[in-house]
């Protein structure tokens, strides 16, 4: 009998302990998939007669883009042609940077939990190719794209 009562104490100490961590993960911002889209992720900033002005040159886009082992996340970015690009680069781990050479954008080289701001305007149409140039984490597949429609 003794037991018994051992076991579903147990039993519900474990259940007690599973829920508070799925409750406490639940608090927590989702992760990106590996190979996903993000677009129209534009930010409102600036007063009324700003955002009329801004409307008209085209919009801000703001992206947070995570660099890993050999990856980026997301795998694509897509914006519209006049649109100010904002991407917001942090490495989660290794050594990386984020580079498109033909909008002439880069970072420098960023430690393990660092981060960096980019901001620029998308001034061609075209996917372009974004990339880590350390060592050969581009030909290890660190790479994504921008699209600018």
């Amino acid at each position: 009998m003794n037991k018994n009562v051992l076991i579903a104490g147990v039993v519900i100490v474990v259940v007690l302990v599973a829920g508070f961590l799925l409750l406490k993960g639940a608090n927590k911002p989702a992760e990106m998939a590996t190979n996903t889209t993000v677009e129209n992720n534009s930010t409102a900033t600036g007063s009324a007669s700003e955002s009329s002005s801004s409307a008209m040159a085209g919009e801000v886009k703001a992206f947070s883009v995570v660099g890993s082992s050999f990856k980026f996340e997301p795998a694509v970015l897509k914006v519209k042609k006049g649109d100010t690009v904002k991407i917001t680069f942090k490495n989660s781990g290794g050594t990386h940077n984020f580079v498109i050479d033909e909008l002439g954008v880069s970072t420098k080289v960023l430690k393990a939990g660092a981060e960096e701001v980019l901001e620029f305007k998308a001034d061609k149409a075209g996917s372009f190719e974004y990339y880590c140039s350390v060592g050969n984490h581009r030909q290890m597949g660190m790479k994504g794209m921008l699209e600018v429609q």
